[in-house]
């Protein structure tokens, strides 16, 4: 970080007395709190509606480059444009947090547990294929002069921010018409994880690329890699697993200490996102652990008031920071300086990450179903919708902004406006058509609404984390073999473990009926109102 947070959020080229800063302090803040209600009113209206065209992030950020529009070719004052201004460091710290540990935290373990080795394959090895894909083909585009070229590991880092996905639009159009469990699981599960890979690989490369030593840059790439994603995932779980203990033993879920209950449970998330930028990892890695392995063990040992409390407040304050990251992003990006006189890197990179895309998806879902069984195999439809929904969004976006200064003059700005385009372009363009890809794939719709009316009935059958949609086919007795076998490696171990040592350990519950109902309970609710 170049300057301290507090002095890139404050304006302070601003010219005046303290007094008039603190007015325009005002009327920029006012200004972002009257976007985000017109946002919020706009998006409900859209929705009542079933108005697809225009998603709610597509009419948040819409807001945000009309606003930002006007303030640039009008005479606004620069001390009220100085608080509209992207800072990647607001961003990681204060915006993205709520986002991801929301993600990690309304996680429904059934679904994504049973699908979990494809959204893995997905979200790690995918990404990587994506961001290499990418990254080897603007170097290549650059060579036979295509396109503006850069350096070899410049590409590849533009290639590792530009495979963070942000399908929210996507995920919304699935809880406004109903779709099948385990896409959304997969869509889902990827897109939690996908972020985190992008970063952890884009911080790689970049630590590469500034201690560069040719013979040993792909060794250290791969070595770093895994340092900061293990080291950030145990960090993550291991804050998780003591703010269950602290939980359990500490007798907090009485009537007159609930505050204090609720205080400690919102600041262990900050706590597990802090300790790991402190120490050199991935903050988003470990929150979105954190949030997963506290939604499991440290959740049950609230008091009742406080666990409708926590969820209500991670929602709240989720949906007010990825509503107020696309206006906050749309503003910016009609404010800042962009280099537009390299267009063939602009469209020739649209281009390259729609085949990297493809090679992730297509690829991976080869993979998997090449160890799943012929009724378990991931459809064609269901292929074609997660390539579809590979929107870019505010992650490709903040790497983007940090690039600028990682990278020399020129070649950061390049990589900045090309990445501002493409978000632009799939948000709004790609994003507003994907309702009716989405039908015409026959991947949402009515059909789905009566199956996930059943879906309680067809976990509570099932001991263990059972993909609903694919069980219910007979098979021969080779493929029931090749399923058991493929379920006891996924996940029955697993849950076993689960079920009779962690559970009992971190947790006030003792006994199977205890779990089961939990689950059963979980699979009842609205399964896709925690995240949008």
């Amino acid at each position: 970080m170049e300057e301290p947070l507090l002095l890139q959020i404050s304006p302070t080229d601003a010219r005046g007395s303290p007094g008039k800063e603190q007015q325009a302090a005002g009327v920029g803040i006012l200004l972002q709190i009257m976007m985000l209600v017109l946002s919020f009113v706009l998006g409900h209206v859209l929705r009542r509606h079933r108005f697809y065209y225009l998603p709610e992030a597509s009419a948040s950020l819409l807001i945000g480059l009309i606003v930002g529009g006007l303030a640039n070719i009008s005479d606004t004052e620069t001390s009220i444009r100085a608080w509209f201004n992207f800072h990647e460091e607001f961003f990681f710290l204060f915006l993205l947090p709520p986002i991801i540990f929301q993600s990690g935290f309304s996680l429904s373990p059934k679904p994504f547990f049973s699908n979990f080795g494809a959204i893995v394959t997905f979200a790690i090895f995918g990404t990587f294929i994506a961001s290499m894909v990418t990254g080897v083909l603007v170097y290549i585009g650059g060579v036979i002069l295509l396109m503006y070229k850069l350096p070899f590991l410049e590409c590849l880092m533009f290639g590792s921010l530009i495979s963070a996905t942000d399908p929210v639009t996507v995920l919304s159009i699935f809880q406004e018409l109903g779709t099948d469990v385990n896409l959304y699981a997969l869509v889902f599960g990827e897109s939690v994880l996908n972020d985190a890979m992008a970063i952890s690989l884009y911080r790689t490369m970049s630590l590469v690329r500034s201690n560069t030593s040719s013979g040993q840059n792909f060794f250290m790439i791969i070595v770093r890699f895994i340092e900061t994603f293990f080291g950030s995932m145990s960090a993550g779980v291991g804050v998780g697993f003591i703010s269950a203990l602290l939980f359990k033993y500490a007798g907090l879920d009485i009537d007159n200490l609930q505050n204090l209950e609720c205080c400690l449970f919102v600041l262990f998330p900050y706590f597990s996102y802090m300790l790991a930028e402190g120490l050199g990892l991935s903050g988003i890695v470990s929150i979105l652990f954190t949030g997963i392995v506290m939604k499991r063990y440290t959740y049950s040992n609230l008091s009742d008031s406080s666990q409708r409390f926590v969820s209500s407040f991670f929602h709240l304050i989720s949906s007010l920071a990825e509503t107020f990251v696309f206006i906050y992003m749309g503003f910016d990006i009609a404010m800042e300086q962009h280099s537009w006189s390299h267009v063939g890197f602009i469209f020739f990179s649209i281009l390259f990450i729609g085949i990297a895309r493809a090679a992730n998806v297509f690829g991976c879902a080869y993979l998997v179903n090449l160890v799943r069984p012929a009724n378990r195999k991931i459809p064609p439809k269901h292929q074609k919708a997660l390539w579809y929904s590979g929107l870019r969004g505010a992650m490709a976006f903040a790497l983007a902004l940090q690039s600028v200064h990682d990278l020399p003059e020129g070649h950061g700005q390049t990589i900045f406006t090309a990445t501002t385009a493409i978000i632009v372009l799939t948000v709004l363009i790609i994003g507003g058509s994907t309702g009716t890809m989405l039908e015409a794939l026959d991947v949402v719709g009515d059909d789905y609404d009566s199956s996930l009316g059943t879906l309680g009935e067809r976990l509570e059958g099932s001991n263990g984390y059972i993909a609903p949609s694919y069980d219910e086919e007979p098979s021969s007795g080779s493929r029931f073999k090749m399923k058991l076998k493929e379920f006891h490696k996924s996940t029955s171990s697993f849950t076993a473990i689960d079920r009779n040592y962690l559970t009992p350990f971190f947790t006030t519950q003792n006994g199977d009926e205890d779990e089961q109902e939990e689950l059963f309970s979980n699979s009842r609710r609205p399964r896709y109102s925690g995240h949008s």
